[in-house]
């Protein structure tokens, strides 16, 4: 797991793994925000979204001993009731994108929700607050770079290309984590002119 450092007035951390989800996240916040990542190692768990989302910043806030925020994930299919969802990495490395797209065979429906669940906590003694972000679409066969995820699967609606298709500064302004990070720097921003 890994420790965004973000800046200017106050230090907020927040835990992510991936190098790809670190960018878009530069993306998101733009020239305003400083993120550095910083190697810190949390459980991996179960439950959902939330739950995981929630717990991981609780144990983040202790090993930092300070305010932090953690974001988990998902891709739920419709026919599936939510599934994989918070289990797509999983799910993606077992069965590849072709097997994503095999799961729904027998099912007439295609839809599908991307979503982002960041949860912030000023330090280890607050419980954290959650923030999602949602796009509903549906699954689609492969299509475009295969460098992030299950992007090149998930196809927006709205959109007639995948996530994968969609060029970064466009993403970067409608996807389900552009959506979560939007809650949460709006909901800094209260809390900042408050102080």
């Amino acid at each position: 797991m890994k420790r965004l450092l973000i800046q200017p007035t106050l230090n907020y951390q927040l835990m992510k793994g991936n190098k790809n989800k670190l960018a878009e996240a530069r993306g998101i916040l733009g020239d305003h925000f400083q993120l550095e990542s910083v190697n810190i190692d949390l459980p991996e768990l179960q439950g959902t979204s939330q739950e995981i989302a929630s717990e991981k910043c609780r144990q983040a806030a202790k090993i930092v001993n300070g305010p932090v925020f953690v974001e988990d994930t998902g891709l739920g299919f419709n026919a599936l009731n939510g599934l994989p969802g918070p289990y797509i990495k999983w799910f993606l490395e077992s069965v590849g994108l072709e097997g994503l797209n095999k799961m729904l065979i027998g099912f007439s429906d295609k839809g599908a929700a991307a979503y982002c669940n960041i949860a912030y906590t000023a330090g280890p003694d607050d419980e954290p607050i959650l923030f999602e972000g949602r796009v509903e679409g549906k699954i689609v066969d492969a299509r475009g770079p295969t460098r992030f995820g299950w992007d090149p699967v998930f196809q927006p609606d709205g959109y007639d290309q995948t996530y994968a298709e969609i060029d970064a500064s466009v993403k970067n302004t409608m996807s389900h984590r552009f959506l979560a990070i939007c809650k949460l720097r709006e909901y800094l921003a209260k809390q900042e002119a408050q102080a």
